[in-house]
């Protein structure tokens, strides 16, 4: 792969004269000074081109009080300083959200690639295995750019020829901590080139309060919380189905209860249908006026809500078969939404094996059958793994909230998540900390989003029962 250096050869030599040494010594070849003043030129002028296509805004920062400087005197250097730091310190103070998209953010990309990445690039990739020394020579991927937003470090990576993604993925613990961040993202920006997000800081550290309940009719995407970019979590369930798993206080009534208060004016209109299933009557239960008639706590009434699901269910698929392939909620034709708070229980758990059988099938005819004729399934549970859950697969978007192992994280979000940053496992267990935090994975993306959906408070859930039970059980 590498060419042998000068030397090397001298190791497959061997001497048929006892005691005697082989001296081999390398031809000397002196090149010309006029040939190494060239490239140290060339190199020079180079390097000269690249810091000003790089990093315009420094050099000129720095360049333009070193000329007048020289040419006028300190006096006028001064002058040139401070007038622009007079300007922009107004700026600063008043409007500081376009002055960092402007300058502030691009003035710390560059600080830190010079004092962070660069200067640390070398020995990171080296002692983590993504560098190569050989004979002599260091092969690193090459440092591409970094920028920075509000809260983390974009860091894009020329990989070396031949390495591949899971290389890098395999790693991240290496990087982060090579580079002083909590963690380390890997996503592929496009062949050959990765992005590393290093998080400076968390945006998610401060608890969410329930959002306000939607004035627009509408059957999703359900806006539910807040993704760590600082854009809104929009959760889709109206054409596909959401499982969403955790360990005990991580949050998944938060999700369940965001979701359903999306939906609430639609439900009031007669375009969507919330049916609930609580086993551990615990959760749905503080608000089941909402529900009506399709709320089902014990094992056999979830058994029959179901099974009432299926038939409805295939009796609109017999409707619409030869006719349309997708739906339009409707009046007649209402999105319906069935919330499984612990599923588990009635899968894994049910000691009743008719009953267990019953249920089973149910879900398996609805997250299989149910998308194209207007049925969706939010299923909650505890424990990911397949004997306890073995449909897990037939959901196309899935979201981790904390998990007690590191394993669970791929059971749930599929291979590799973990890999790529989905670190559930690390997820802080303090509620006000890491309660509704999450790692989302959509049908259409491989790479995980973090994510923390609001808190709906007992009063929030109260104030909802009292103003949209009443539509809701149309």
């Amino acid at each position: 792969m590498f060419k042998k250096l000068p030397g090397d050869e001298a190791r497959t030599l061997v001497t048929t004269t006892p005691d005697t040494a082989i001296v081999f010594r390398p031809a000397v070849v002196r090149t010309p000074a006029i040939f190494t003043i060239t490239i140290f030129l060339w190199r020079l002028l180079a390097g000269v081109i690249r810091l000003l296509w790089r990093h315009p805004i420094a050099v000129t920062v720095l360049a333009v009080p070193t000329v007048l400087g020289v040419l006028y005197g300190w006096r006028i250097a001064v002058i040139a300083v401070t007038v622009p730091v007079s300007i922009l310190a107004p700026w600063l103070f008043f409007d500081r959200s376009s002055f960092n998209r402007w300058m502030g953010w691009r003035l710390l990309a560059w600080w830190r690639l010079v004092w962070i990445y660069r200067r640390h690039w070398q020995p990171v990739m080296v002692i983590s295995g993504l560098g190569r020394h050989l004979h002599g020579r260091d092969y690193l991927p090459r440092l591409a750019g970094v920028t920075c937003t509000s809260w983390a470090d974009l860091v894009t990576v020329k990989m070396l020829t031949g390495q591949s993604v899971k290389d890098w993925t395999d790693r991240i613990e290496h990087l982060a901590h090579g580079f002083g961040a909590t963690s380390c993202r890997v996503t592929v920006a496009r062949s050959g080139r990765l992005l590393l997000t290093f998080p400076r800081r968390d945006p998610l550290a401060v608890p969410l309060p329930a959002l306000p309940i939607p004035e627009v009719v509408s059957v999703g995407p359900v806006e539910i919380g807040k993704c760590e970019d600082g854009t809104p979590w929009r959760l889709t369930v109206h054409g596909t189905h959401v499982l969403v798993a955790g360990a005990t206080g991580s949050g998944k009534g938060s999700i369940i209860w965001s979701t359903i208060r999306g939906l609430l004016p639609a439900v009031r209109a007669g375009l969507v249908q919330v049916w609930a299933l609580d086993p551990k009557r615990m959760e749905l239960s503080f608000g089941r006026d909402l529900f009506g008639d399709r709320y089902a706590a014990s094992p056999a009434a979830c058994a029959d809500l179901l099974e009432a699901a299926v038939k409805i269910m295939q009796e609109r698929a017999d409707r619409f078969a030869g006719v349309q392939r997708n739906h339009t909620p409707t009046l007649d034709d209402p999105f319906v939404l069935v919330v499984v708070d612990e599923v588990a229980f009635l899968t894994a758990y049910q000691s009743d094996k008719g009953l267990k059988v019953r249920i089973s099938a149910a879900l398996a005819t609805l997250t299989t059958q149910g998308r194209a004729v207007g049925f969706g399934v939010m299923a909650a549970l505890q424990d990911p793994r397949k004997e306890v859950m073995n449909v897990r697969n037939l959901f196309p978007d899935k979201i981790a909230l904390r998990l007690d192992e590191s394993e669970q994280v791929d059971m749930v979000l599929g291979d590799g998540a973990r890999n790529r940053g989905a670190l559930a496992d690390h997820i802080s267990p303090v509620p006000t900390q890491g309660a509704g935090i999450g790692y989302v994975r959509l049908e259409t993306s491989p790479d995980p989003i973090r994510a923390r959906a609001g808190y709906v408070s007992d009063a929030d859930i109260r104030a909802m029962v009292r103003d949209f039970a009443e539509g809701a059980n149309r």
